[in-house]
């Protein structure tokens, strides 16, 4: 089966256990025996954001990885820190937004291209803004983003409302005596085209880093909200962004 891994972990003295997100299974945990030794032919495959061919023996518990022909090994996703870190996002976020054993061939597509378009050199924010999207629409949680969410109205400026699921025009938030989350015109136009179009049809962007700054922002709080769950990725991104190392 096709599938790409999510996260790996230490089992013992020279196990692993592989957490895979699969085309035809969804997510699922496999023990990898033996691939912590360096000549294990499971070594390769059993590492983060390995895309391959798994072949897997099931049973009643953990079913066991015995083969994996890779089909992208997306080395410099693990080798560079930068990219490494926009990469476990987005594998936690998925990790920590599908359940176990429900396959969703679309949402495989989607985390597949995104990886390829993060070590392709797209813009690493604009594509974790847009995975968000998409996860928060599989998970029944998609914000309105076209118009004011109470009177509709597209061309009045808009904020964005958590406690009100989207776009909140100034007006509407000054009577509802809603808080907003202040976007500029551009902000408000590059997330709604975001919520519409797939990795694949995202081409090359530039976006300023203060606009970047208000989607993070936006997107962050709504995360927070309705997802419902920590990641510790997340953390680490913000921890390098703070230090400098992320404009």
């Amino acid at each position: 089966m096709e599938g790409i891994v999510l996260r790996t972990k230490d089992y013992g003295e020279s196990h692993k256990v592989v957490n895979l997100y699969t085309k035809e299974r969804g997510k699922m945990a496999v023990m990898a025996r033996g691939a912590k030794k360096p000549k294990s032919r499971l070594a390769a495959v059993a590492q983060p954001f390995i895309h391959a061919q798994f072949l897997c023996f099931e049973g009643s518990g953990m079913g066991t990885l015995s083969q994996g022909d890779i089909l992208n090994s997306h080395y410099p996703l693990r080798s560079d820190l930068y990219l490494t870190a926009y990469a476990a996002y987005l594998a936690e976020l998925l990790d920590q937004s599908t359940e176990e054993r429900e396959p969703q061939p679309t949402l495989f597509e989607w985390f597949r291209s995104s990886l390829e378009h993060l070590e392709g050199g797209t813009d690493p924010d604009i594509l974790a803004r847009m995975f968000e999207l998409k996860m928060l629409d599989t998970a029944g949680y998609r914000p309105f983003l076209d118009g004011c969410v109470s009177c509709r109205a597209t061309e009045r400026p808009l904020g964005f409302s958590v406690s009100q699921g989207g776009f909140l025009c100034l007006d509407c938030a000054e009577q509802r005596r809603q808080q907003v989350i202040p976007l500029s015109t551009p902000a408000a136009r590059i997330l709604k085209l975001l919520q519409r179009i797939s990795p694949d049809r995202l081409g090359q962007v530039e976006v300023k880093p203060e606009t970047k700054a208000q989607l993070e922002k936006a997107m962050g709080a709504f995360i927070d909200e309705y997802g419902g769950f920590h990641l510790k990725s997340r953390t680490f991104l913000d921890r390098m962004r703070s230090d400098g190392l992320i404009d």
